[in-house]
């Protein structure tokens, strides 16, 4: 049987290296692009005319949680709908690989807020290995994995407040190897997250050096955003130059009142780090509000343990005022060393919770008012009631930080997208249209084809890929082709799950996902990255 050919005619091609657009066709043959350039006279098994339509790579997502929603959910709309053609999961230093029976048990109650937990799902996987496996047959985006850092320190030493030993820093090292060489593209932290945040600085460094051995980057939720951020950037850029690792910093921000003015010396940090040599980027988002669970924000004390024991602490009046009193007086290591300003706060999700349903979508400190209660007391209450599965969205940055951050050269794409909850962050949906509408057409923050670098060469590099990022003979034909004078983003906090306009086409692999702004059901996704 002869291969499949697509002409694509009469394109405005972007080929994703921040140059200026060329007019021409683009053929695609397989997977890969053939030529490129006045093509009318060639054959092929099908021609779309794009009538000056901008033609670009694929879109590259560099921070997102679809490590569950992928499968479960598998046309995948929230992703296609944005032009998206490849996320990198494993994020935040949990996942569910690697794993045994005990650790898996743990993390599917621990971040069901981000996630999901849904019922009769098939967890036959346990290594990274057979997770990939099950990507791999196929998904309707590529997917590329990091192993998660907390993950492999619940496997080897559950969530022990306490340094490791040398006999289980030396199988954490062992697993990382291994989970490496199955085909993860680097190692992920939650330095803010139990038990990632229990780690030394000389552990994780330890385990960036068997990550740098393999040729992987380290992409760490840094230790702290509040009280101390720039210290936690610190040790992120201390950790590369120990190990010897390439640094990519999770979305990368500045935010709460704390921090406003002092983005010249993260700035400054970040461009000295790179003067002396290290192999610096990060990823960042285009909104001022951020996503996680809302049990992420108590101490770290009050996160330790089983779903059973930290239930336990919230019903032990005691405990609970101390609880309280964390987040409310003397500031919770898990809202970053800051004390909670519940104004800001809005709950998005209350799984199995129907009796707050109220509290969805409105700032606690309302909501608890409609109560007669605390917020923090509404808090815990919450949590109790969803096992600790609620999600969360905190109003808490600051928008000259993120349009400065979103010019740096070292700046991707990444939209942490959580596609779970009631109201999820709108960034799930609207992430890449919102920084083409608001921060290319509207502000002129970046131009076009600076902005598709950011999106696609830039983080191509950042995996490691020369196949892919940029439209050019002999790469996967991962494209997107869009309107720029009509894309937008039409995601919002209220109604979040809405697709952009202005997105026509997707193609995965050289097969369209999405056409004519509807996805096709195409599962044609592979895992990037897998050793032969």
């Amino acid at each position: 049987m002869s291969e499949r050919t697509l002409l694509l005619r009469h394109a405005t091609i972007h080929d994703g290296l921040g140059g200026e657009p060329v007019v021409g066709d683009v053929l695609v043959a397989g997977d890969e692009i053939a030529a490129i350039g006045d093509l009318r006279d060639r054959a092929a098994t099908e021609v779309v005319d794009l009538d000056g339509a901008v033609l670009a790579p694929g879109f590259i997502d560099m921070h997102s949680h679809s490590d569950l929603q992928i499968l479960v959910e598998p046309d995948h709309t929230a992703k296609l709908s944005q032009g998206v053609t490849l996320e990198v999961l494993g994020q935040d230093g949990l996942s569910y690989a690697p794993v045994d029976d005990r650790t898996l048990e743990a993390l599917r109650a621990r971040i069901a807020g981000w996630n999901d937990d849904p019922e009769g799902f098939d967890w036959s996987w346990r290594t990274v290995a057979e997770y990939l496996d099950r990507l791999d047959q196929g998904t309707a985006v590529n997917t590329a994995y990091l192993v998660p850092h907390g993950t492999v320190r619940m496997l080897v030493m559950g969530d022990d407040a306490r340094r490791a030993t040398p006999a289980e820093l030396h199988r954490m090292r062992a697993v990382v190897a291994e989970s490496m060489a199955a085909g993860a593209v680097g190692l992920s932290a939650g330095l803010t997250y139990v038990p990632g945040m229990f780690a030394d600085t000389d552990e994780l460094v330890s385990l960036c050096r068997v990550v740098a051995e393999h040729g992987g980057y380290f992409s760490p939720h840094h230790r702290n955003y509040g009280s101390a951020a720039l210290e936690g950037y610190r040790e992120c850029v201390e950790i590369a130059r120990r190990s010897g690792v390439a640094l990519h910093l999770a979305h990368a921000h500045l935010s709460f009142e704390i921090n406003r003015g002092k983005l010249p010396e993260l700035l400054a940090l970040l461009d000295d780090a790179v003067a002396d040599g290290v192999d610096l980027s990060f990823d960042a988002y285009p909104y001022l509000a951020a996503m996680t669970t809302l049990g992420s924000q108590l101490p770290s004390w009050a996160q330790a343990g089983s779903v059973e024991e930290q239930l336990d602490r919230l019903r032990d009046p005691a405990t609970r005022a101390r609880i309280v009193e964390a987040l409310d007086v003397t500031g919770s290591d898990g809202h970053q060393g800051l004390t909670v300003d519940w104004r800001a706060v809005q709950v998005v999700g209350v799984p199995g919770a129907p009796s707050y349903a109220d509290v969805v979508g409105v700032p606690l400190s309302d909501a608890a008012a409609a109560r007669g209660l605390a917020p923090a007391e509404l808090c815990l209450d919450v949590l109790a009631a969803t096992r600790f599965g609620a999600p969360c969205v905190m109003h808490v940055g600051i928008e000259e930080h993120v349009r400065t951050l979103m010019a740096h050269p070292a700046h991707t794409v990444g939209s942490d997208g959580i596609l779970v909850g009631d109201r999820p962050h709108p960034r799930s949906w609207g992430t890449f249209p919102r920084i083409l509408d608001t921060y290319v057409r509207e502000e002129g923050v970046l131009t076009l084809p600076e902005a598709i670098r950011h999106m696609t060469s830039a983080p191509a590099a950042r995996l490691g890929l020369t196949d892919r990022g940029r439209v050019a003979v002999g790469a996967k034909a991962d494209l997107v082709v869009l309107d720029p004078d009509r894309v937008r983003e039409r995601a919002t906090y209220a109604d979040p799950r809405q697709p952009a306009d202005g997105i026509h086409h997707v193609l995965v692999n050289g097969r369209f996902a999405l056409r004519d702004g509807a996805v096709t059901g195409e599962r044609a996704g592979r895992v990037i990255g897998r050793r032969a």
